[in-house]
């Protein structure tokens, strides 16, 4: 029998009734490019968008996706309300305590964005400045790790990346800090945007999931046979335009992080 990947795109804050029930509900913060948004036709497409439906279609599993604040994917996976989360989701030891993922695919940092006529250089630059990051996010918690460190006057949080560039443009916000691949993306043919500094905080990106899924197993597998046969590695390219590196986790088969 043919496996037909059926995709019911969601455009919510929350979970609806579907008139049909897809074997995996996959969560995804659905205003992160390049890794999941809407396209022209209201279509959610994007690099991991492509990886689950990649992963789904081995599996011989239907999928749905429902867009979720970033901030929410965890009590939607906690709870079971969704089977998969993806949005750059970044494994750190304080998740891995109440959500399991499968092994990472992605290897990034994160990034100080301005306007380019803004003479911040660097992130010692931002004393008494107001700085934007995204609710929940890596990001969020390095500025709050760092506060005492470069005196930021005040931190504004949104729920995705444009209202944050839309702001910063504005005047509302001085710099931006998230996750440097998103915002590259982003600004690719924006000239009046640019990345002033690289945050290294060799984060990892996977599929996040509940700690006892039963699924887990099987997509990790999927995940590992993906990279060898270099399908990871084409999205890559697909989205990013680059070629992986080589030694990074889109390519390289690494362990589950626990």
């Amino acid at each position: 029998m043919n496996l037909k990947v059926l995709l019911s795109i969601t455009v919510a804050t929350a979970f609806s009734a579907s008139t049909w029930a897809a074997d995996w509900t996959v969560g995804a913060n659905a205003g992160n490019v390049p890794w999941e948004f809407q396209d022209a036709t209201g279509e959610i497409v994007g690099f991991e968008v492509d990886l689950v439906n990649e992963v789904a279609k081995r599996a011989d599993k239907t999928v749905e996706f429902v867009n979720i604040p970033f901030n929410g994917l965890f009590s939607a996976v906690q709870s079971k309300r969704a089977d998969i989360a993806i949005s750059s989701i970044t494994i750190t030891p304080k998740r891995l305590e109440s959500v399991g993922f499968a092994q990472p695919y992605y290897d990034s940092d994160q990034s100080l964005a301005t306007l380019s006529d803004s003479k911040i250089k660097g992130v010692e630059d931002m004393l008494g400045k107001v700085v934007g990051v995204d609710t929940g996010s890596t990001g969020d918690m390095w500025v709050g790790a760092h506060q005492a460190e470069y005196k930021f006057s005040s931190v504004s949080r949104y729920e995705g990346l444009s209202p944050a560039m839309l702001d910063l443009a504005s005047g509302r916000l001085d710099g931006y800090i998230s996750d440097i691949p998103a915002v590259l993306y982003y600004i690719r043919d924006k000239p009046q945007y640019k990345v002033v500094a690289r945050i290294a905080t060799g984060e990892k990106y996977s599929l996040m999931h509940a700690k006892d899924w039963e699924s887990a197993a099987l997509v990790n597998d999927i995940i590992t046979a993906m990279k060898k046969e270099g399908v990871i590695a084409d999205l890559h390219k697909k989205w990013f335009g680059a070629e992986a590196d080589p030694d990074s986790s889109t390519v390289k088969v690494v362990d589950v992080l626990k």
